[in-house]
């Protein structure tokens, strides 16, 4: 199971989800992004590289005839029913409701049959790239942090290609959803799963401090000032639960909370642009952040339950914990319905469905937007035209509006496109419940800004566990600067090796 953004039900009861379990730093005046030199062009191999006056960056672009070609006709002539493999990373409640599209789509037509083979998003990444090419799935679903060495590895067929032989329609797609996927001008993937990180909180503890249950903090001050209160009016213990697994506090938020001051996390535009060399967390923004969230625990205002990986959730938990809980913590927008419906069967009476507040994940100025999370779906270039064909036409039911809208209504993802929201059952749920709203409009209010599109680099997922490392010492006590400045040693090197693997 992935940690923090791939929640299990059944684990969520097991280990009892919820149950007994002054002044600060600021960033809100961080620097601009720098930018690039203009007029430079550079071409390697099939792609050119080319930055005009008043751009940001070197401009990367992939060569579409260097690429696999998508045959999205080779399902007319078949004979026989086609099975593909669908490799995943979904578990529990999620993966129960992935079955049953599956299910759904393989009753709904005779040409195409789905095998779906599940793991953790993890496992599912290791177990690809060191499998043969005979040994690989049709269908890959892989979260954002794997995109470039998906790239790198010269084994998919780029969605851009489906799109345009089929004459896919992507208008109504989220643009982030696709730019998050997208890189050098190619479209790599198709975005399937989206969460994003938010601010889950207890109304009651915020009613009994004298705040607003239906206002949470939208700022990292806010954030600040809110907790102060709530300890101080004893409402609860600590104001906010903060921990540094690699996925969520100590790695993916770091990313997110850049985006939100818009600034890049590497160089290379967040190596969308051009491969990036280097991580840029260790500057002023990356120093001020981290001082702010020590300075919070310095202070008692925050607990550090460490990388959650006791249960995968220990900072939920804090929400409810009978002798010292937590008013506040940040975790996926994806954790949203298998929480509600552990709660709603009232195990814990402590907090009830209905305590749980959701806003907007807090940021350096209190403006939403947030960067993509969960995964995309990536066609395997199998070399069997017709599995091809089928595994975009699979792509095209799985992310078609009808769908999205009951996948997300039973999960807590958002969908990945605007025409699903007006569409039951999902548009019942989020009038119901505008709780299930709060990710997509968070998501929506992200800047038109090269900023707002992740990280891509090879070993994203060795540089967050680097950084995750670096986070946690430093909620121990330990210098941020120094601390900030090892891991981004460390991560450079990790990167400078993995292109050098992959370069050339």
């Amino acid at each position: 199971m992935r940690a923090s953004r791939n929640v299990s039900l059944a684990a969520l009861v097991s280990v009892g989800l919820l149950a007994a379990c002054s002044g600060g730093g600021s960033i809100t005046d961080s620097p601009s992004p720098t930018t690039a030199a203009p007029g430079t062009t550079t071409a390697t191999g099939g792609s050119s590289a080319t930055t005009t006056p008043g751009t940001q960056a070197t401009t990367t672009t992939v060569a579409a005839d260097t690429l696999p070609d998508c045959p999205v006709d080779a399902l007319a002539s078949i004979t026989k029913p086609v099975t593909i493999t669908f490799w995943h990373g979904m578990s529990g409640p999620l993966k129960d409701s992935l079955t049953k599209l599956t299910d759904a789509y393989n009753k709904s037509q005779t040409k195409v049959k789905v095998k779906l083979v599940g793991d953790s998003y993890e496992n599912t990444a290791d177990n690809y790239y060191q499998a043969s090419a005979g040994n690989r799935p049709d269908l890959v679903q892989l979260p954002e942090y794997q995109v470039q060495a998906m790239i790198d590895t010269k084994t998919t067929v780029p969605a851009s290609k489906c799109i345009a032989a089929s004459n896919f329609d992507t208008s109504k797609f989220l643009p982030s959803g696709l730019a998050a996927y997208a890189s050098q001008g190619v479209q790599w993937s198709i975005p399937f799963n989206i969460s994003n990180p938010v601010l889950f909180y207890n109304k009651k503890a915020f009613a009994k401090a004298g705040l607003d249950p239906n206002k949470p903090p939208a700022s990292l001050d806010e954030m600040r000032a809110d907790s102060a209160k709530i300890v101080q009016t004893k409402a609860s213990t600590y104001g906010l639960a903060l921990e540094s697994g690699f996925d969520s506090g100590g790695g993916w938020y770091v990313e997110q909370w850049f985006a939100k001051a818009q600034q890049f996390y590497l160089d290379g535009q967040n190596g969308r642009q051009a491969r990036a060399t280097k991580v840029l967390y260790n500057d002023s923004t990356g120093v001020q952040l981290l001082t702010f969230l020590q300075k919070m625990l310095t202070d008692k205002l925050a607990v550090d339950v460490g990388d959650n990986t006791t249960t995968g959730y220990d900072n939920l938990l804090k929400l409810a914990d009978k002798t010292q809980p937590a008013a506040m913590t940040i975790a996926t927008s994806a954790s949203l319905g298998p929480v509600l419906q552990v709660l709603a069967g009232g195990q814990f009476p402590n907090i009830l469905p209905n305590d749980v507040g959701v806003g907007p994940m807090p940021g350096p100025d209190g403006k939403p937007g947030a960067l993509i999370g969960g995964a995309s779906l990536w066609v395997v270039d199998s070399g069997d035209k017709a599995r091809t064909a089928a595994t975009w036409d699979f792509i095209q039911y799985l992310t078609g509006a009808q769908q999205q809208s009951t996948w997300a209504t039973e999960t807590g993802y958002i969908p990945v496109r605007s025409d699903a929201l007006g569409l039951e059952p999902y548009k019942s749920t989020i009038a119901k419940d505008p709780r299930f709203a709060v990710a997509g409009a968070q998501l929506a209010a992200s800047p038109d800004a090269p900023t707002s599109a992740g990280p891509v680099t090879g070993p994203l997922r060795e540089v967050r566990t680097v950084l995750a490392k670096a986070v946690a010492a430093i909620f121990k006590g330990g210098d941020v600067k120094k601390a900030l400045d090892a891991a981004a040693s460390q991560a450079d090197g990790l990167i400078a090796d993995y292109n050098a693997r992959n370069t050339g």
